[in-house]
């Protein structure tokens, strides 16, 4: 099988590659992180609309550009690199999957095209508090009240939730789990901010009322989640390699320029085995990202098991160049004005995105046991 990519998607890394460098440089990250905003800007938002980037992994009957999840793993990877903090990962890989596959043609046209024109933001609301990347587990209820739907209870740590027009709420009724799309106005959102800069949202629910247009049901609702969870940590692994890339690159550089006892230290044995680790695990994670996003759209456990080995490298392998690197670096490495701390503390947050270490470490013996 040929992994090399298409004229189009080498097109496509370069675009937002120099997106990255001229537009969205770390230190914009940082400005935006410690501002008192949404921590993104809705204007570049609207850019990546109208360059066709929210738009790529969706197929061209609801919208989108028809291509494929290896693109959008492309333009993750991309953005990762410079720590391009618009909600890519929540509003396009979570919530739009989780309007695409559950929604109808209707709700992808009020919904869906919006978000791809950059002119809405979507959130994925699964998580709660004491549950543990199991999208089963559901104690936020919704119950027919004539024509309408009224949803109660707590989702905990929304991804991007304090900026979205729309979430995508998971509840429990009397005919099991659904999804509704609510107006994010219509809920209690509190602020919060992850370890990364980036921000989510602890939402309530407080009797919400939606009508059943609002309702997902092209699909079954957990089948609809556990998909777009796979989306998601697929998603979580290509933006962790664009994030491996940069940290090594980044060591491999001031390895070249520092020196101690007037000797650049990259000429260091030691050190140059090190940076071999970081490269050698890098080049790891890039191979399992491959299988991942190729087999993200597919059916089957093939799809699960390629999806939890990925994050499993995502968190030993990637997380094994975060640390050489901030060690590497020695002091000025664990300083909020060096851009490796801003990698790696966006690495360990990518590793527990729709599920940790241990969560698929299990998932992947589940489905040999079940084979």
């Amino acid at each position: 099988m040929n992994f090399d990519l298409s004229d189009d998607q080498k097109m496509l890394a370069k675009t937002v590659a120099d997106f990255g460098k001229k537009e969205s440089t770390v230190e914009r990250f940082r400005k935006l992180r410690d501002a008192d905003g949404l921590g993104f800007e809705k204007a570049t938002w609207k850019k990546m609309g109208e360059l066709g980037w929210l738009a790529i992994p969706f197929p061209e009957e609801v919208g989108g550009l028809g291509g494929s999840f290896v693109d959008a793993g492309i333009v993750l990877e991309q953005l990762g690199k410079t720590l391009v903090p618009e909600p890519y990962l929540s509003s396009v890989v979570l919530g739009g999957h989780a309007l695409w596959l559950g929604g109808s043609p209707a709700q992808h046209e009020k919904l869906l095209a919006p978000m791809m024109e950059g002119d809405t933001i979507l959130a994925l609301a699964f998580a709660e508090r004491n549950v543990r990347f199991d999208p089963r587990c559901c104690a936020t209820t919704a119950r027919r009240e004539g024509d309408a739907w009224v949803i109660s209870g707590q989702k905990a740590f929304v991804l991007d939730g304090h900026a979205a027009d729309h979430l995508v709420v998971a509840a429990m009724s009397d005919q099991g789990m659904q999804l509704f799309v609510v107006d994010a106005a219509a809920c209690e959102r509190k602020t919060v901010r992850l370890m990364d800069g980036h921000r989510a949202a602890h939402v309530t629910l407080r009797d919400v009322s939606v009508g059943e247009d609002r309702r997902l049901t092209a699909r079954p609702a957990v089948e609809v989640l556990e998909r777009v969870l796979d989306f998601g940590a697929a998603g979580a692994v290509a933006e962790g390699l664009g994030v491996a890339f940069a940290m090594l690159w980044t060591t491999v550089e001031y390895l070249k320029t520092r020196e101690q006892f007037d000797v650049k230290i990259g000429t260091f044995q030691a050190l140059q085995h090190r940076t071999v680790d970081m490269f050698v695990e890098v080049e790891l994670l890039k191979s399992i990202h491959t299988e991942s996003v190729v087999r993200a759209s597919e059916e089957g456990p093939e799809r699960t098991r390629a999806i939890s080995a990925a994050k499993l490298q995502l968190a030993q392998g990637g997380q094994l160049v975060s640390r050489q690197a901030i060690q590497l670096h020695g002091g000025v490495g664990v300083t909020d004005e060096h851009d490796i701390g801003l990698w790696f503390k966006r690495m360990h947050t990518l590793v527990t995105i729709c599920g940790d270490e241990s969560a698929h470490v299990a998932r992947y013996a589940a489905t040999m046991d079940a084979s």
